[in-house]
């Protein structure tokens, strides 16, 4: 079965800091392009950051570039998003999303070519 879990959200204060983690089964996790999405309440879904499995390239929207950060690990399968000086405006429910075959950048622009999402995770920015 595949799947994509996420974990690592919560309540946190303006200038905080959370790491949230993707952990993926069921599929060749090497092959794909993964994605970090978030819906804030009454507001479009947007990328946030992607990365390419196969050659390690990262990809920020500029909303969160030189703020959060994305890494792998390949051995437990996982992606994370290291996200630092957290405003309110950063409140939102997070999801992974691994894509097949689809450039990081179209991933990360368009949500396109996504084979599967997680469920989410709610980050909450406030004092």
């Amino acid at each position: 079965e595949v799947q994509l879990v996420e974990s690592g959200g919560g309540l946190v204060q303006p200038g905080g800091s959370l790491r949230l983690s993707c952990a993926a089964s069921g599929f060749n996790f090497d092959d794909y392009a993964i994605g970090w999405f978030r819906q804030a309440p009454g507001k479009e879904r947007e990328g946030v950051s992607t990365m390419s499995m196969s050659d390690g390239s990262t990809y920020y929207s500029d909303s969160v570039k030189g703020r959060f950060t994305v890494s792998s690990d390949s051995a437990k399968n996982t992606v994370y998003l290291q996200m630092n000086s957290l405003a309110p405006e950063d409140t939102a429910v997070y999801y992974c999303a691994a894509g097949l075959g689809v450039h990081p950048t179209v991933l990360l622009t368009y949500a396109y070519g996504v084979d599967y999402w997680g469920k989410g995770t709610l980050v909450t920015v406030s004092s």
